[in-house]
């Protein structure tokens, strides 16, 4: 049952959790393109009450800088006027960037519910953060008051993956359990919410998992789940799988699969999926269905981030898969997400990329370029023209990205 198999996941974050101890954010040497070696600087100025002193440093004419945030992913980053904001496994860290200040709001700070970070966003200037068993944590900057939401006050799951607000003013958020829409984003009103799930949509919506949702020029909402792609617009529910072209074939990647991590051999939850959506007989971290993120960029083209198949491109009538015999540096994709210029980049286990020309070619970023790690499950631009990108194990600043 799938309850079964979030009952499990539960258990494993709440010892991960637990394991975790005190957040850590550290000082990391890192080098150059050119092989010049150059040392990140990260000030002692409100840091977790664990961390080393750590010795300032001139970041004048420095391509990049890291911070360390020890074994853990950061799947969430935002970026507001001359602040970062970063998703942990450990919690929220506000940074300012004139100050180099920084600020952690967790669960011992009374802040979350739960540490595990999985989406950070500014809306309506408030900050909502998706959490792991949490659900959702709203905080409002100027009164430095933070709200949390869970199944109680109408939301579908305790398991938040993204929050997106569309030009009729409602907000809809993704979680395990379906979508939900919140009329005209009022939050503390309950019959404002409203759930869409595989049972109440009769399949529309093909998967409960939901991991991204996404607004169209026309007020279609796209979303990104364990069965595909759905699109919803005007009462009318579609959506797209592999056998619908979602995704490329497992003999074109099946040679190029570096990235091992197979969720159908971590839960029986995924090993059904996988047999039940005709699979079975591939090998290894391969499932063109499960979509992990998804964009929709300004021509409304639909970009979704497949386990194992590529990166896929949608034009409202025909799937095109680009994988790594196209120039991708690897077919796991864990993030697509337009910049403030509408330039579109994807995050793979292989490193950052950035689409040029509606998939014509790829620019690729590795650690070699300045990035932390080559898991690249996150980024934002912030206000001083520097690109924040969360890997596992730390976020690299970039100067001067591609």
């Amino acid at each position: 049952m799938k309850l079964d198999s979030k009952s499990m996941v539960i258990l494993v974050l709440a010892v991960a959790l637990v394991a975790l101890g005190a957040y850590t954010l550290g000082l990391k040497q890192s080098t150059t393109s050119d092989g010049e070696s150059q040392v990140s600087h990260a000030p002692n100025s409100n840091l977790p009450a664990a961390h080393p002193p750590l010795a300032e440093t001139n970041q004048t004419n420095k391509k990049f800088s890291h911070f360390r945030v020890g074994n853990r992913n950061v799947k969430g980053i935002a970026a507001d006027d001359d602040i970062v904001w970063v998703g942990t496994s450990g919690g929220v860290i506000r940074y300012e960037l004139k100050t180099d200040n920084y600020e952690l709001f967790d669960v011992a700070s009374g802040a979350l519910l739960s540490n595990g970070v999985f989406h950070v966003s500014k809306i309506d200037k408030q900050l909502f953060v998706g959490t792991y068993g949490g659900g959702l944590s709203v905080y409002t900057p100027d009164q430095k008051n933070w709200r949390n939401y869970n199944i109680p006050q109408g939301l579908a799951d305790q398991f938040v993956y993204d929050v997106q607000k569309t030009k009729n003013g409602d907000l809809w958020i993704a979680t395990w359990s379906g979508a939900n829409r919140v009329n005209q984003g009022k939050l503390d009103d309950a019959s404002a919410w409203q759930t869409f799930n595989l049972e109440n949509t009769q399949g529309g919506l093909p998967n409960d998992w939901v991991y991204a949702v996404d607004e169209d020029s026309k007020g279609g909402l796209w979303f990104a789940t364990e069965k595909g792609v759905a699109h919803y617009a005007n009462g009318q529910w579609n959506n797209w799988q592999h056998s619908h072209g979602l995704g490329a074939a497992y003999d074109i990647v099946k040679d190029d699969i570096r990235f091992k991590s197979d969720p159908s051999k971590a839960s029986s939850h995924h090993a059904r999926q996988r047999e039940e959506q005709g699979l079975s007989n591939a090998k290894g971290a391969y499932n063109p269905n499960y979509v992990v993120s998804l964009e929709v960029d300004a021509e409304d083209m639909v970009w979704a981030a497949t386990w194992g198949g590529g990166l896929a491109r949608f034009d409202g009538k025909t799937w095109k898969n680009f994988t790594v015999k196209q120039g991708l540096p690897s077919n796991h994709v864990f993030m697509v997400k337009l910049d403030q210029q509408k330039q579109l980049w994807a995050g793979t286990s292989h490193g950052l990329v950035k689409v040029n020309g509606q998939g014509k070619s790829f620019s690729v970023m590795t650690r070699k370029d300045g990035l932390f790690s080559d898991n690249v499950f996150s980024l934002a631009n912030a206000n001083d023209g520097s690109m924040w990108v969360g890997s596992f194990g730390g976020v690299a600043r970039l100067k001067d990205a591609m």
